[in-house]
């Protein structure tokens, strides 16, 4: 906290400071809070807001000139606030279905069936018309509003060979939301990682990286998923563990501070980050090998914030998309502003999130291009809902890996350009 020196550059960077203007809803204001903690100022409801109203996108960490560790500061402070703060009831309720539900795989397949007979049969369609589920109860109707349109995938395999000679072998990570929701992600993933020379490794029984429960103060619940993560992939031999959610993929890189005070998985933890990489961070590194097809196609590509921000991989995604032939991106304005996703905020804060998100849309909108492209699960859903909210020329969505994959298999770009 000594290391902020209230500069104020933090602030045209935070999407709260942006979208309220006020000062203890931004970075140097919440550390200004988090000291009158420290000298014994009770922890009030009011207090607990400002922080529960922080996105965690770390737009902040990148922008500050000092140093200043806000991802640790914030998470630390999240931790104190679930332990010391008691909620309202209803908030309480809403936090306990949340976390009962999101990072647990199976539970969210279960999902698909009944998820998928709500939207063939109109259901979803009559239910948003009549904009009862926004009055009664704004959370549901913000995951009704992000509920993907769902397509039928084959499973992937549990292992899918190289393509030509052999260069790395890789653990996939499938996740939660993208392994229920986006399960042709993880199709597409494979394929690439194959087809530029790396044995895909995909241990079955995966669950939970931790990355909501961390993020949201759920320190003991996070560890206990990283610590199950690590025991699994630590029975296969690998080079590294490839992550294709930005979120998952920055939690996973800090296992070893998650569990440096565990004398049984500190070293385990400190391994398994290091062989950690983001899907743009592998493939830059190995560097590409399978030919690249023409896509003519212009492309928004959108920074998920713990892509950008906490990870720092800013440049592998735009060169990746740079080497395919015909294919033109575009940028976005305020590109670093989040897009109101950040994890289950945008379920936990409905209102100011569909500002984000229409803010978000806006600007891609305004950038001409027929495609959106970003790395995150969440952002993909985020943004989709709010571009089919404002019912504007519609654009298409994609995950950068699905990119990559059509050009690889010479796809027609008809089937990355269908609307959201």
């Amino acid at each position: 906290m000594a290391d902020c020196v209230h500069c104020g550059f933090c602030l045209p960077s935070c999407p709260t400071y942006t979208l309220w203007g006020e000062e203890m809803d931004s970075p140097r204001g919440r550390i200004h809070l988090m000291a009158q903690g420290l000298e014994g100022e009770p922890l009030s409801a009011r207090m607990a807001g400002h922080f529960d109203n922080c996105l965690g996108c770390m737009a902040c960490v990148t922008a500050c000139p000092s140093g200043v560790r806000y991802d640790r500061l914030i998470e630390d402070t999240r931790a104190q606030v679930e332990r010391r703060h008691d909620r309202p009831l209803r908030e309480r309720a809403l936090r306990r279905a949340v976390f009962a539900l999101f990072p647990y795989p199976r539970r969210l397949r279960v999902l698909r069936g009944p998820l998928h007979a709500y939207q063939r049969t109109g259901l979803q369609k009559l239910v948003g018309r009549s904009g009862l589920l926004r009055r009664v109860a704004p959370s549901l109707a913000a995951l009704d509003g992000l509920a993907p349109r769902l397509r039928s995938v084959p499973r992937t395999p549990g292992r899918v060979p190289a393509r030509g000679q052999r260069r790395a072998v890789v653990g996939m990570l499938t996740g939660c939301v993208q392994s229920a929701f986006f399960p042709e992600v993880n199709a597409a993933t494979a394929r690439v990682l194959a087809a530029d020379g790396c044995d895909v490794l995909i241990p079955p029984g995966q669950g939970c990286c931790g990355a909501l429960s961390v993020h949201n103060g759920r320190r003991a619940e996070a560890q206990g998923f990283a610590r199950r993560l690590i025991d699994l992939f630590e029975m296969t031999a690998m080079d590294y563990i490839v992550i294709n959610a930005a979120g998952c993929g920055s939690s996973l890189k800090e296992y070893g501070e998650l569990l440096a005070d565990d004398p049984e998985y500190a070293e385990r933890a400190a391994r398994f980050a290091a062989r950690v990489r983001d899907l743009a961070e592998i493939l830059v590194e190995l560097g590409p090998v399978a030919r690249r097809h023409p896509l003519p196609v212009t492309v928004a590509y959108h920074d998920a914030c713990h892509l950008a921000h906490a990870q720092g991989i800013r440049a592998q995604p735009r060169q990746l998309l740079a080497g395919i032939p015909e294919l033109e991106v575009r940028p976005i304005a305020d590109a670093d502003i989040c897009c109101g996703s950040a994890g289950v905020w945008n379920v936990l804060n409905p209102e100011p999130a569909a500002e984000l998100g229409d803010r978000k849309a806006a600007a891609v909108l305004d950038t001409g291009a027929s495609l959106l492209v970003t790395a995150n699960p969440g952002c993909l859903m985020q943004v989709a809902s709010a571009i089919r909210r404002r019912g504007d020329r519609p654009v298409a969505l994609a995950h950068t890996a699905q990119v990559l994959d059509a050009s690889i298999r010479g796809l027609p770009v008809e089937r990355l350009t269908r609307p959201a």
